[in-house]
């Protein structure tokens, strides 16, 4: 059972103040990738342009083999330093979350993800369509979103492009 914007039945909670959405805490950790060498917009679909771009460097690249200290394959795609709310301009980047005491290769960029407060969504179906939607619907949420660090999480579930499931964590102000 799955609520208007995708959430499992086990986000759900009778005392959540955020739309029955749990908010739940979730430790830091650091990332080794690639940074968009620009911040982007969701206007006119600027981010679907550059953040596809990143995505396929990083693929090209094969990036993801030459991060040292992963602690798994999973890769990490990460929404921060908004400059407003999410028609405004933010920075992008993809990793792999590392060791914390992991050497950033010259060619790469390390992010410090910190402790903070989300809301996870799970985008499921078909990709990339899938992450898309699951953004719109997130956009006309309840969610009393923090604009600090908004993640997705790419792992086994994934793989399969037709069938895919990613967890989004959205960083919130509950």
């Amino acid at each position: 059972m799955k609520n208007k914007v995708g959430y499992p039945a086990r986000y759900k909670s009778k005392t959540s103040t955020n739309n029955n959405m749990d908010v739940t805490k979730k430790a830091g950790f650091r990332l080794i990738g690639l940074k968009l060498n620009k911040k982007t917009t969701n206007k006119g679909g600027q981010s679907a342009v550059d953040c596809g771009n990143l995505w396929q460097k990083f693929v090209k690249e094969r990036a993801a083999e030459r991060i040292p200290g992963k602690l798994s394959d999973d890769l990490y795609a990460v929404y921060f330093d908004y400059e407003g709310d999410y028609t405004q301009p933010f920075s992008y980047f993809i990793g792999s979350r590392v060791k914390s005491d992991a050497e950033t290769p010259p060619e790469m960029q390390s992010l410090l993800i910190p402790e903070d407060h989300y809301v996870a969504v799970i985008a499921r179906g078909k990709m990339p369509d899938c992450i898309s939607n699951s953004w719109k619907d997130i956009w006309s949420s309840e969610i009393k979103r923090a604009y600090r660090y908004d993640f997705e999480v790419y792992d086994e579930r994934s793989k399969d492009w037709n069938n895919a499931e990613v967890e989004i964590f959205v960083s919130s102000n509950d």
